[in-house]
């Protein structure tokens, strides 16, 4: 799916964002339903460690809201989402631009939502590669997403 007007100009709003471009990273796809994104890390100035390759914590910066931010706009304001855990395993340096790619798939949202017709919240985790350009992945992270119906105030609006 294309980017739309709407997310493409949300793409540079982020990418301008200081806790985005302080990493060093830059986001270079958002498509139009929020289910896609992609993201870059240059081997850089700003993102460069003290042995030459990408500092981790601008590896782990790059890849941090994103989930969150797609099951947001996904889910809508029904519902509460928030990271809650994350870990990241790095598996070799990163010596040129990484990249990540986000997916999020129609099946994933029904069973969120099936499953919080039963439960009070759900912790959902995804796996997030960041691959240099011949393709060998440098570190995987894995994102836990708590999820939970939003609170109906008296006045009949979600509470958040």
């Amino acid at each position: 799916m294309s980017e739309s007007l709407r997310t493409r100009l949300t793409r540079h709003a982020f990418n301008f964002w200081p806790a985005i471009w302080g990493t060093g990273s830059r986001i270079t796809y958002i498509a139009s339903d929020w289910r896609e994104m992609r993201v870059e890390v240059p081997l850089r100035l700003r993102t460069r460690n003290y042995v030459g390759t990408i500092f981790g914590g601008s590896m782990y910066a790059a890849v941090d809201p994103w989930y969150m931010i797609m099951l947001i706009k996904n889910l809508g304001p029904d519902y509460v989402v928030w990271d809650k855990a994350a870990s990241i395993r790095f598996l070799r340096p990163g010596r040129s631009t990484l990249s990540a790619r986000f997916l999020l798939e129609e099946a994933e949202l029904e069973a969120i939502r099936k499953a919080l017709e039963t439960e009070r919240s759900v912790d959902r985790v995804y796996p997030v590669e960041l691959v240099d350009r011949e393709g060998t992945v440098c570190a995987r992270v894995e994102k836990t997403v708590y999820v939970r119906k939003a609170r109906e105030h008296a006045g009949g609006e979600p509470s958040r």
